[in-house]
């Protein structure tokens, strides 16, 4: 991860030295590029891939299905159409944006959640009816865009691919804000989802009150990918492979946080640098290096699941 972020501090339109960079960082030497607009891309890339990592552990953990992940069910694209609705209603403004996002992923969730509890909760219905929600919020999301002024239309599906280019500092005071209280949130009740992932009857037995809990999961789960989604536009898969990939390197049981996070934080920022390096001096959007990634990732997922039925 260090040396990732400090290729991420070198690489740019001109190259800089290792030494140089460490210069500017301890605040002996002055470069705009390294710390204006390189910094903030490194640190958003590592905060916003953590917590995309964190909110797919949240829904894996939730649903007990490696395919319940934040994009899969529904939420990113909830979380678009509270931006587009800002976007071609509203002003556009960054706080409009963020609340829009919010609020358009809180409701798609409430929606996934009512509609697959029947007679208690039920992984598999919620990841199911999430897939089916998922694809009716799409065709809401390309009917506003249609819809929309040429100019907006064309900026909506710019920032749908999901970007880093030309995050500053300030895009970030807010949502780093937010994501670190939702983190510290789900820090303190780790324990608790780690008794829940062990079965219904075990939580209770422990006296963990489950309803509270999973609503907890879901509010955490969805303001991390609503932040991100808010400030960089959706960025597809991380939230899906990160928590698997992560269990599997770290040897855990279950689908543990801090493995999820940091493999959250390598997946999105080295994807950001194939974005950069790619088709250099075009920078692409990371969501297309992620999707790129992430669909490899599904076609095993899927294979594998195939199999051990």
């Amino acid at each position: 991860m260090l040396g990732l972020g400090l290729l991420g501090l070198c690489y740019g339109a001109s190259w800089s030295s290792p030494g140089k960079v460490f210069a500017v960082l301890t605040g002996t030497d002055h470069s705009v590029v390294i710390r204006d607009w390189r910094l903030p891309r490194v640190l958003a890339g590592l905060v916003f891939g953590a917590a995309l990592g964190v909110a797919g552990a949240l829904f894996q953990n939730l649903t007990r299905n490696p395919m319940g992940s934040p994009d899969v069910i529904g939420l990113d694209a909830g979380a678009y159409t509270g931006a587009l609705v800002a976007l071609t209603v509203l002003s556009g403004t960054s706080a409009q944006l963020a609340a829009g996002s919010v609020l358009g992923g809180l409701l798609v969730a409430a929606a996934i959640y009512l509609l697959s509890y029947r007679q208690g909760f039920s992984g598999m219905r919620l990841v199911v009816i999430g897939i089916a929600v998922n694809a009716m919020v799409t065709a809401v999301n390309s009917w506003i865009v249609l819809r929309a002024d040429l100019e907006v239309a064309i900026a909506a599906v710019g920032w749908s691919a999901g970007s880093l280019n030309g995050v500053g500092w300030e895009d970030l005071g807010i949502p780093f804000t937010v994501i670190a209280v939702l983190l510290a949130l789900m820090t303190v009740r780790a324990h608790a989802m780690h008794q829940a992932s062990l079965g219904d009857a075990v939580a209770v037995t422990t006296g963990v009150a489950l309803d509270r809990l999973r609503l907890l999961m879901v509010l955490v789960g969805v303001g991390c990918t609503a932040t991100v989604t808010a400030v960089a536009g959706p960025i597809a898969f991380i939230a899906l492979a990160a928590p698997q990939i992560g269990r599997r390197l770290a040897g855990a049981a279950g689908v543990p946080l801090l493995p999820a996070a940091l493999t959250g934080a390598v997946l999105l920022l080295g994807a950001d640098l194939i974005a950069q390096m790619l088709l250099a001096p075009v920078a692409l959007p990371v969501g297309v290096v992620s999707t790129a990634i992430g669909g490899c990732y599904l076609i095993w997922l899927l294979t594998k699941e195939v199999r051990r039925a």
